[in-house]
């Protein structure tokens, strides 16, 4: 049903790779999100919880250096144990805290000099621009749906990300103690289309703001495009919520594998929730940023 829709929405939706170091550790944690483009002028869209891991890569690291130069001055001392335990707190570092963040922009523009980010107030909604840049790698770009009444509970819908991080080309460098890409492994992750049909629209204050899907998001396609078999633009994927249906089963006894075994279970529906097309093409016009609709 969405195959050429698929092919039509593919050429400007682009992955985001990041890898992420953990404090005290030198695994490298590798992850997606997803951002399509809007127009032939190097602006993109995605979610705002994406845009924000972006945006504070510099300051994390930072963070993480300046508590390295006060641990070195305190090595020596006789308490340095309990004075790096009083750094860890000052600078909020724990076992699980991120220190580094690399990202990179697969597929988007030949080169940068900049990506300035700009947040939604309210939704989970940022604009990328890239700046600086000398061709497009991605091609065409996204048309929005103009008569958004075609929103409605029943119509089936799909969304393209990049949800399973099968990357390669990183690795930690014990000399520097840092995380980096290589030149090496491999360079792109799959994408994944999902479909669904609309089950509600979300509002708030503000008026109809999101639409769920009777499919889950998955992680890694935050920041993708929800459309319709034209390839037409409905929306975003930001999050997925979790309905408990009530059909709670405690302490039951079943059959496992041939075994009596007492089970206890608490089921969940997961549902995808989707920035509205409208909430997109109002946020372009107020930034200025052309785009198109059919």
């Amino acid at each position: 049903m969405f195959v050429d829709a698929i092919d039509r929405v593919d050429p400007f939706t682009r992955p985001l790779h990041s890898i992420v170091r953990l404090y005290g550790h030198d695994e490298v944690i590798p992850g997606t999100a997803t951002l399509f483009f809007v127009n032939e002028y190097g602006c993109a869209v995605t979610c705002k919880h994406v845009a924000e891991l972006v945006a504070k890569a510099d300051t994390i690291y930072h963070n993480y250096l300046n508590f390295q130069g006060e641990r070195r001055s305190v090595l020596r001392e006789r308490d340095a144990a309990q004075r790096i335990s009083q750094l860890e707190e000052k600078f909020k570092l724990q076992s699980d805290t991120i220190i580094r963040v690399r990202n990179s922009f697969v597929g988007c523009v030949d080169l940068f000099s900049e990506v300035t980010i700009e947040m939604h107030p309210t939704q989970d909604l940022a604009l990328l621009r890239f700046k600086g840049y000398n061709r497009l790698l991605y091609q065409s770009h996204a048309t929005f749906l103009q008569d958004t009444s075609r929103v409605k509970p029943g119509r089936s819908l799909c969304r393209l990300g990049y949800p399973f991080p099968e990357f390669t080309n990183y690795r930690y460098n014990a000399g520097s103690d840092d995380i980096e890409w290589t030149a090496e492994g491999k360079v792109t992750s799959p994408r994944f289309p999902i479909d669904g049909i609309v089950t509600r629209l979300l509002s708030d204050s503000s008026g109809i703001v999101g639409i769920e899907m009777s499919t889950p998001g998955l992680r890694g396609q935050s920041g993708g495009p929800l459309f319709d078999t034209n390839g037409l633009i409905y929306g975003m994927q930001s999050a997925t919520r979790h309905l408990h249906l009530g059909f709670d089963i405690e302490d039951r006894e079943v059959m496992v594998n041939g075994r009596r075994s007492r089970v206890s279970n608490y089921p969940f529906l997961n549902v995808g929730q989707c920035v509205h097309v409208d909430v997109i093409k109002a946020f372009l016009r107020e930034r200025g940023v052309p785009f198109y609709e059919a």
